[in-house]
Formats: structure tokens, sequence, C-alpha cells
């Protein structure tokens, strides 16, 4: 019975950590978090970059990615502690992308190797950045391909393939 308990503890583990893929939100998200960041673009779950990205992230944020997106140094280091908290740690973001974009990293290009280029142009989409365009539950880190959505604007052939 013992031998029973500890398995079953044992397996039990090894699913919960396998279905944290570090894309789901935080249960407890900063108030300051989805007000700043989400206000330009999807509060990203923070387990989509590994810790080093987030810190080069929140300490450049005057030039951030083009933008002056400065916070007042309280928000900075509160939204950084979570950050650094809850970001990946798993395999698929063991590498830190160019540029710290998480369009850049090598687990979201493999996962979007069949998108056309011109996908990511349309109106509807604009960019890769734009999670939201295509996953429905991208604001609750919910990127599962079974419930994607075909982005407006694709012609015959294009939603064609996106089916296969």
């Amino acid at each position: 019975m013992k031998t029973t308990l500890v398995l079953v503890a044992l397996l039990a583990t090894a699913f919960s950590a396998h279905a944290d893929s570090g894309r789901a939100m935080p249960a407890q998200v900063p108030k300051a978090y989805t007000q700043e960041c989400a206000a330009c673009h999807l509060a990203y779950p923070p387990g989509m970059l590994p810790a080093a990205s987030w810190r080069r992230v929140m300490t450049g944020l005057e030039n951030h990615y083009g933008t002056d997106a400065s916070l007042d140094p309280a928000v900075v280091t509160q939204l950084a502690s979570w950050l650094q908290t809850h970001a990946g740690t798993y395999k698929r973001v063991s590498t830190e992308p160019p540029q710290d974009r998480i369009t850049r990293s090598a687990w979201f290009e493999r996962k979007h190797r069949k998108v056309y280029a011109a996908v990511w142009q349309l109106p509807s989409v604009k960019s890769a950045a734009n999670c939201a365009a295509c996953h429905g539950g991208a604001d609750q880190g919910d990127f599962d391909d079974d419930r994607l959505r075909i982005p407006a604007g694709l012609s015959a052939r294009q939603q064609a393939a996106w089916r296969d």
C-alpha cells in the first residue's frame, strides 16, 4: 500500500510538471502588469521567457523595442520580481531568444513554421506578436492548437492549408 501511494505521488508530480508548459498565466497577476503591459500588446505569460530575458526587458524599458515604456521605479521593481518568480524554467525556454523576443524563440518559430509570411501582415493580425489574432484565449495563456481560429483575410488556399 505504501509503495502504491509513493508511486501515485510520483506520477502526479510528473504529470503536473509536464502539464505546466509555462504558457499559462499565473493565478496572481499584478494589476500593473495587465494595465501597463497589455496597454500595448498581450500581457505575455511570464513562463514564455527565461529569467535573464525578463531581466533585460525590465532594465531596458526606456527603449522597449523602439518605444519608451518607462514606468515608475516601484512598479518596475514589483513587476521585475514577479516576472523573475514566474519566468520559464523548462526546456522550451532554456535558450534566450534573439533580442529577448518571444516571436524569435526557437519554439515559437517551430510552432509557427507553416504560417505564411503574409499572414503576419494581414490587418486582422498585424504582427507575430499579436497572439490573440489566432489564439482567442491568449490573454489567459491558452495557446491550444485545437482552439485556433482562422484570422480574417486569408485566401481560400491559405485557409485550406491552415486546416492541414
